[in-house]
């Protein structure tokens, strides 16, 4: 009988115990608060790491408005920048079509914005470039597809500011030659990335790849916090 009461007890115990403990995590969730030790683990789960690479180059181009574009219209601001032509048969149109899943994420933060670089000058003028820039759907004020400057700046802006390749091409890849990368620039004008499974920084992000897109996604996110 001792034994047998011994054991209602402690059965009575763990049933007020997890009751109050429900009425406990109810009220918190209904006043949308987290426990502090929580709230530590689940940014540690969420956490990633951001390097910073180097400061991006300065610039000074027009975009599809006509307006002159400069690296300090972008300060302050999250961007991310590619080099692209307008008459790209290959990975163009799959970068910018990534890239409009980028501004749709972030349509409504204007702390967000992108530069696209035109390596074609000579042919994508800034009607060109609205007329393209519209038929992607590009609503976002902030994004500037930008132009004006001769080939030879624009490749070195690329190869040399960003260290992101592009070149002249055969007749079959529209004249040129580029990577289908994405620079991240956070708020202080600094490419930054973050780190793979060894350390590494990334650098920069594949436009071509749903899952680099994601990664991208995520650390434009981080970045805008800071």
């Amino acid at each position: 009988m001792k034994n047998k009461s011994y054991v209602i007890g402690l059965i009575v115990i763990i049933v007020v115990f997890g009751f109050l403990t429900f009425r406990m995590v109810s009220k918190k969730i209904q006043s949308n608060t987290v426990i502090d030790e929580d709230r530590h683990r689940v940014a540690a789960e969420e956490y990633v790491e951001m390097k910073t690479i180097g400061k991006a180059p300065e610039f000074s181009f027009t975009d599809q408005n006509g307006e002159t574009i400069t690296n300090k219209d972008y300060e302050g601001k999250v961007y991310v920048a590619e080099f692209f032509f307008t008459t790209c048969p290959s990975i163009c149109p799959i970068m910018n079509r990534n890239m409009i899943k980028v501004q749709d994420h972030f349509l409504t933060n204007d702390d967000f914005a992108i530069a696209s670089f035109s390596i074609d000058p000579e042919h994508d003028t800034p009607e060109v470039l609205k007329k393209y820039a519209e038929g992607y759907g590009v609503v976002n004020e902030n994004w500037h597809f930008l132009t004006g400057k001769g080939q030879n700046e624009v490749f070195d802006l690329a190869n040399t500011g960003f260290n992101i390749y592009v070149g002249e091409g055969d007749a079959s890849n529209g004249g040129f030659e580029h990577s289908g990368l994405f620079a991240l620039i956070d708020k202080k004008g600094n490419i930054v990335s973050r780190l793979d499974e060894n350390g590494n920084p990334i650098i920069y992000y594949d436009g071509l790849k749903e899952e680099e897109l994601q990664k991208l996604i995520t650390d434009i996110g981080i970045e805008l916090k800071k």
